[in-house]
């Protein structure tokens, strides 16, 4: 059935971003929306990236983190919290927890490569 997108543990995948990602769903089909998995290992801080044209929300699930979203100050986030991030807006996660931070990546519309933008090496 096409409506139901499967969880695999075996399709997580190490970005350059410095996490690791599961594509939960993304597809051309669903051009509106796609949702990820996001996990960050202890200590770790992504690069400071932005997404051209595409709005994410930030789900978090599990863990500790701190976020940065436009040059504002880190903000602590944990379970439930939800992260807003403009289109284009500069952005950044830290693990500050001793376990991983996982939380989901929910874009519109739906995540595509072309639009994703590393601001730091």
């Amino acid at each position: 059935m096409e409506s139901i997108n499967r969880f695999s543990a075996k399709s997580e995948v190490f970005i350059e971003e410095g996490c690791y990602i599961t594509e939960l769903r993304n597809v051309r089909n669903d051009p509106d929306c796609s949702i990820a998995r996001a996990r960050v290992e202890p200590g770790v801080k992504t690069k400071l990236h932005r997404l051209q044209g595409t709005v994410e929300r930030y789900v978090i699930l599990q863990g500790v983190g701190e976020v940065e979203v436009g040059g504002d100050r880190p903000v602590s986030v944990s379970p439930l919290d939800v992260v807003h991030i403009p289109a284009g807006t500069p952005q950044r996660i830290r693990n500050v927890g001793s376990g991983n931070l996982i939380f989901f990546c929910i874009c519109t519309p739906r995540f595509v490569p072309e639009n994703y933008e590393v601001l730091e090496d």
